[in-house]
């Protein structure tokens, strides 16, 4: 019996012992997949450049006008294959972003974007 209590025991604590490295791994993949994403959204932020109104195709500037109602555009930027209209409205500045074609993809206050930044323009 205590020779039986004896091995229950031992393979209890190689149980934990064995846990312990997985547990390690599993935590540093997680890190980097975590990281990664972190540098890989950044990356993205990288790719905006403010651009002149002429460069803006006119499927663009047509959508931004009808949908901004007359609100006047502060500078435009082009994020990858999409433009955005910055517009100040109220004392803020919000920026509407469209894709080549005119659609619009959405809405955002650009004061949450410089603090992401830490950018000031």
């Amino acid at each position: 019996m205590v020779h039986l209590r004896t091995t229950v025991e031992t393979n209890r604590s190689k149980n934990k012992t064995m846990k312990t490295p997985k547990l390690i791994t599993i935590v540093a993949i997680s890190a980097g997949l975590a990281f990664g994403a972190a540098a890989f959204g950044h990356g993205d932020k990288e790719k905006e450049a403010s651009i002149n109104s002429s460069d803006v195709p006119q499927a663009v500037q047509q959508a931004a006008d009808k949908q901004l109602k007359g609100a006047s555009i502060v500078r435009w930027e082009k994020e990858g294959a999409n433009f955005e209209a910055v517009v100040s409205k109220d004392g803020k500045e919000w920026g509407y972003k469209f894709d080549a074609n005119g659609k619009m993809l959405g809405k955002h206050s650009e004061a949450s974007e410089k603090g992401e930044k830490g950018e000031k323009y």
